[in-house]
């Protein structure tokens, strides 16, 4: 480092500077001087640094106090729907803002707009208001105060719909009961801790569910929208069946259909008329993702199958996302999911696949109940208690009219208390339109409806799983044939997984167990809770997404809602999130 003296200035030298300095000084005193009486004269304007966040927090003190006081508050034209958390979250920060810094506005703006892909709507969340809003020209307290108020208003609601869904199940369905809570969580301290989260993005996709299904058909979902805004798929002209063999002007359309939908990737034959060996294989793996039967000719619920245009796809993925949020809390470890519209039924433990099974279900006018209840125990060799809609509408008319049909049924009449009652000694016509005070039973045995195993999970609509006699039905492509339970193709597989005892339960003891022909409770070593469930879109193991029939017409009630305006519903605690 070079070393130099410095040397010393004359007297004069200095007088000078030091009155240049004053006056320099004395020109800076005026600019502050007059930064402050423009600041007087404007008192919403924020001035600079910390008189200007002072001015933000007062008027957002103001707002808050005018949502208590009012029950409801409009900044900038918006709407703030967390009538409650949202002052008690302001309150506890000293009503500083949260939205100064615009990379993170920007990064929520960008979470609002991918909203999109779990199929919500970004205007839920007042989208196009928080872009104007979202300037980082904006220089007015309150239009700050607003635009503070309105980000914290849009991250709340996206939240909540991620976590638990934007249509409240218990509205649609009576005693839905699968889980809705926000279990230990304090709504202000989370909240707090999610504005402050870096990055925000992944901080707020941790509330949508962690499911591998709700993955798969969010990416279905981006597929089917790819597929819209290339047109989507052209319709197949109705018309009498085609076959394999066939040739049709038809044929080529049908081609271009399956292959629009990604059913059909071989290139066309010479003859671009002929429904060829390739096409047939095509429309089988359409038919199969589309719950038909599939033997590869088209005929009228193919063609209606095939009519079905992209949108309305789109919306059945969406309608099935919502309907993972609405039970992704109760998916984790050990369950048993059985899917009414998918007509299957698969158990998981420790969150792998460990079994599954096509299923019949209840008819459309006796629908099997969506609800969550605990597997208990097996009965082997069941009797059947039969139950009181059946009994009404089935069983006693027929004793009225055949007087020997309980004895050709193995059946007999007890009390309540299961007393033997002399059928011969009633007077059958007394209870053509029900009032009958006993119960119907059954015994077990080889024509029994309920087969050689029942599944027990106690609920209020006497629903259970059970083994059947009647093995054809299963090899249906549509399966709703029951009174409302569930009857399992593959059943001692199952009964062997829950009683978990390889040593005492192997598959042999237990069919030697039920081949004694004794009616048996024997508790389960795995009490799996079971979820009946209604899903009428889902990726199956092949990647693929399968569309099962609407069977008790619910998709609509479901998209309909999707569609109302944005409000908060009750969740299970001690306080809700409004």
């Amino acid at each position: 480092m070079e070393m130099r003296e410095v040397k010393q200035p004359e007297k004069g030298a200095i007088v000078n500077r030091a009155a240049r300095l004053g006056l320099v000084i004395g020109r800076v005193l005026q600019v502050i001087a007059l930064v402050l009486v423009v600041a007087a004269g404007m008192p919403n304007s924020v001035a600079a640094g910390e008189a200007g966040d002072e001015l933000v927090r007062q008027a957002l003190r103001d707002r808050i106090v005018a949502l208590r006081n009012n029950g409801e508050l409009r900044p900038a034209g918006g709407e703030i729907a967390a009538r409650r958390l949202i002052p008690e979250f302001y309150a506890i920060r000293d009503y500083a803002p949260v939205w100064s810094n615009p990379d993170r506005r920007r990064a929520l703006l960008r979470a609002v707009d991918d909203s999109a892909s779990h199929g919500l709507d970004p205007s839920d969340y007042q989208f196009d208001l928080l872009r104007t809003l979202a300037d980082d020209g904006v220089r007015d307290a309150g239009r700050l105060a607003d635009r503070d108020l309105l980000f914290t208003e849009a991250l709340l609601r996206l939240v909540y719909h991620l976590r638990f869904g934007k249509v409240d199940p218990r509205e649609l369905y009576e005693g839905w009961n699968f889980s809705r809570s926000l279990g230990a969580v304090e709504p202000v301290q989370a909240l707090e801790a999610l504005v402050r989260a870096e990055p925000l993005g992944p901080a707020i996709e941790l509330y949508a569910p962690r499911l591998e299904a709700y993955r798969q058909l969010r990416a279905a979902l981006l597929a089917y929208r790819a597929m819209e805004v290339l047109g989507g798929w052209p319709s197949v002209p109705a018309g009498a069946t085609l076959r394999a063999g066939d040739r049709d002007p038809r044929v080529p359309i049908l081609r271009e259909r399956l292959k629009a939908s990604g059913d059909h990737l071989q290139p066309p034959p010479h003859d671009r008329e002929l429904f060829d060996e390739a096409l047939r294989e095509s429309v089988v793996a359409f038919q199969a993702r589309h719950g038909l039967e599939p033997d590869g000719a088209v005929g009228r619920r193919t063609f209606a199958a095939l009519h079905v245009d992209v949108r309305r796809r789109i919306d059945q993925i969406r309608v099935n996302l919502e309907r993972l949020r609405w039970i992704a809390q109760d998916v984790a470890g050990d369950y048993l999911l059985v899917n009414i519209a998918g007509f299957n039924a698969r158990l998981y433990l420790d969150g792998k696949l460990a079994w599954q099974s096509r299923v019949v279900v209840g008819r459309p006018y006796r629908k099997t109940p969506a609800f969550r209840a605990e597997m208990q125990y097996l009965v082997l060799n069941p009797e059947w208690v039969i139950p009181p809609t059946i009994l009404k509408e089935d069983v006693l008319p027929k004793v009225a009219r055949e007087s020997g049909y309980l004895r050709e049924h193995d059946m007999r009449v007890v009390t309540n208390a299961g007393k033997d009652v002399d059928q011969r000694e009633l007077d059958w016509t007394r209870y053509r339109e029900g009032g009958f005070p006993y119960q119907i039973v059954q015994a077990a045995g080889p024509d029994n409806p309920l087969g050689r195993i029942k599944f027990m999970l106690p609920n209020p609509y006497s629903v259970y799983l059970h083994d059947t006699p009647t093995k054809k039905l299963f090899e249906r492509s549509e399966r709703a044939f029951s009174s409302g339970c569930i009857r399992l193709e593959r059943p001692m597989e199952l009964a062997v997984l829950l009683l978990d005892d390889p040593v005492q339960w192997t598959a042999e003891a237990l069919e030697g167990e039920i081949a004694k022909g004794e009616t048996r409770n024997v508790q389960i070593g795995r009490r799996v809770p079971v979820m009946i469930l209604y899903h009428t879109a889902e990726v199956g193991e092949d990647g693929r997404t399968y569309f099962h029939p609407d069977l008790y017409d619910q998709d609509t009630a479901v998209l309909e809602a999707l569609g109302r305006p944005f409000r908060f519903g009750a969740v299970g605690r001690s306080r809700s999130a409004k």
